[in-house]
């Protein structure tokens, strides 16, 4: 596992948290999670839950997906995805509002890994390159995708060749990252 795409990706987190203490004097919130069980959940106000986020479950992988596609994954995805679990995180990348897609739970790692599969398959149907979402922007037909084969991040255009590259590597990509709160 890439020790930098988790010490990038911790380092984004913190900033996100610090971010929310300063602007809000509180724990990051999240009203669409409330009632969502989740190790990150700390408390809550009826209304929203206050997240803080935790380590993923000892041995938690991304085999699933590699074996459902019989490709092996780029590292870098795995240590994005197992790294921890947390709300989604609201960002900014140079021009590009995004949400930064994170698993909320040992439940909801299983989904996103189905959703992966999806996202795979319908590339591999399209014969396009394999990418794997990191988050999602303002337009529902533009992701932030990590390149499967060069390891680059790439805002993409969903179901076509069109891309950007934004970063060389998901840690670069990581630390650019602005919060957004």
């Amino acid at each position: 596992m890439d020790d930098n795409v988790q010490h990038a990706l911790q380092g984004f987190t913190q900033r996100y948290m610090a971010a929310w203490q300063h602007a809000y004097d509180q724990l990051p919130a999240s009203e669409a999670l409330y009632g969502v069980a989740s190790p990150c959940a700390v408390e809550n106000d009826g209304e929203r839950v206050f997240w803080a986020p935790q380590p993923v479950a000892e041995g938690a992988a991304l085999d699933g997906v590699s074996r459902a596609l019989t490709i092996a994954l780029h590292p870098d995805a795995e240590a994005f995805f197992t790294t921890q679990y947390a709300g989604d995180m609201e960002a900014r990348f140079a021009d590009i509002d995004c949400l930064l897609v994170q698993s909320w739970s040992e439940d909801d790692f299983v989904r996103m890994q189905e959703n992966l599969i999806g996202h795979l398959l319908t590339q591999k149907r399209l014969k396009l390159p394999p990418t794997l979402f990191l988050a999602t922007t303002e337009s529902e037909m533009a992701l932030i995708s990590l390149s499967n084969v060069s390891g680059e991040v790439w805002l993409e255009t969903f179901g076509t060749r069109e891309h950007r590259v934004l970063a060389p590597s998901l840690s670069v990509f990581l630390q650019q990252l602005q919060p957004r709160v």
